[in-house]
């Protein structure tokens, strides 16, 4: 999964966090509906413009953020 392809960081847009390309929804965003409990069927059927695609790739671009934060500790 080469998550780039599907989310950006644009400072004008939630004043530069990680969104998911067309979208204002936040990579954050999606982690926390996750950490909820909702499913990735729950959180497409909540947001049609979302893809199982786009949930996929917030969980690749969080694990290879946490893994560049080990690297830098």
């Amino acid at each position: 999964m080469v998550y780039q392809d599907r989310i950006t960081l644009d400072p004008r847009i939630r004043s530069g966090q990680p969104c998911l390309k067309g979208t204002r929804i936040a990579v954050a965003d999606v982690l926390d509906y996750l950490g909820g409990g909702m499913t990735v069927a729950e959180i497409v059927d909540d947001f049609p413009d979302l893809t199982a695609e786009d949930i996929q790739a917030c969980l690749t671009f969080a694990a290879e953020r946490e893994r560049r934060l080990l690297v830098a500790a």
